[in-house]
């Protein structure tokens, strides 16, 4: 090992204090449709909180209902749109100010998210950090709502990691996550912080 440190925060609800994936429907859709949708949906909804319906299929469903069929070039502007006016808003200012302070210390920092990067990206891209996020498919310049590949959740987490970085190559490792599909990416640091910025 060379010293090298590195640092892997989940998104929503450790770094923000909302779950973007709502909130960016609210901001595309309204909060007229958005409510009138988890109504209409309320069976599969249920399902999803009782553990009989799985995370990325949950997920899926509410994604092609409010933008399958949508041009990926609007979806995306407005992504870039909510990423400016609402994002900023959502940030808990304990997790930036993590970020900052890490920075100086000399650590990689790397925001790890089940929410597609279309959102996400815009801030990342702003303070210079990497991202890892689900993938949302497009075919002929559609939306199709569906999830390309494998929702990044859960052990997807640490599959995608691991693509992409060497651990062993790193001295410390730092992790931050708020919920049990953060807990086998937590089980990868040397340090791990589980609702780190709750008060903050």
């Amino acid at each position: 090992m060379s010293g090298r440190k590195i640092a892997f925060f989940d998104f929503d609800g450790t770094i923000t204090t909302k779950d973007t994936l709502l909130e960016i429907i609210k901001f595309q859709k309204g909060n007229l449709a958005f409510y009138a949708g988890f109504l209409l949906h309320t069976p599969w909804l249920l399902a999803y909180k009782l553990n009989l319906l799985a995370n990325d299929r949950a997920k899926q469903k509410m994604l092609i209902y409010f933008f399958g069929g949508m041009s990926e070039s609007v979806f995306q502007a407005a992504c870039d749109s909510f990423a400016e006016k609402k994002l900023p808003v959502l940030i808990r200012p304990g997790a930036l100010s993590e970020i900052s302070q890490l920075r100086t210390l000399g650590f990689e920092i790397v925001i790890v998210s089940a929410s597609a990067g279309n959102w996400i990206r815009p801030w990342t891209h702003s303070l210079e950090l990497k991202l890892i996020a689900t993938r949302l498919e497009v075919k002929n310049g559609l939306m199709t709502g569906r999830i390309d590949g494998k929702n990044c959740h859960g052990e997807q987490k640490v599959i995608r990691i691991r693509e992409e970085w060497n651990l062993s190559d790193y001295e410390e490792v730092n992790v931050y996550g708020d919920s049990s599909g953060d807990k086998p990416m937590l089980a990868l640091a040397t340090r791990s912080f589980y609702k780190p910025f709750r008060t903050s």
